[in-house]
């Protein structure tokens, strides 16, 4: 099952490769405060012509190179 992220593009500076932030929100088991935590992924982007500031939803695949690993699918917001 390929694993499907939702997250803000944050670079644009690579050919073909954007940089997407993902971020999480979970309730600290002992303080139940809540805690935002992010992970940037790099993402393969052929076609789509994105900018930064939009929402993509990206999605597990084969390795592409060294560190990417995951391919735009869709932009959910401009």
């Amino acid at each position: 099952m390929k694993k499907t992220l939702i997250g803000k593009v944050v670079s644009i500076k690579m050919t073909k490769t954007v940089v997407v932030m993902v971020e999480r929100k979970f309730r600290h088991p002992v303080y139940h405060k809540v805690i935002i935590r992010h992970k940037k992924y790099k993402a393969h982007n052929e076609k789509l012509s994105l900018q930064m500031g939009d929402v993509v939803k990206i999605e597990e695949t084969k390795p592409i190179s060294k560190d990417k690993h995951f391919k735009v699918i869709e932009i959910i917001n401009k």
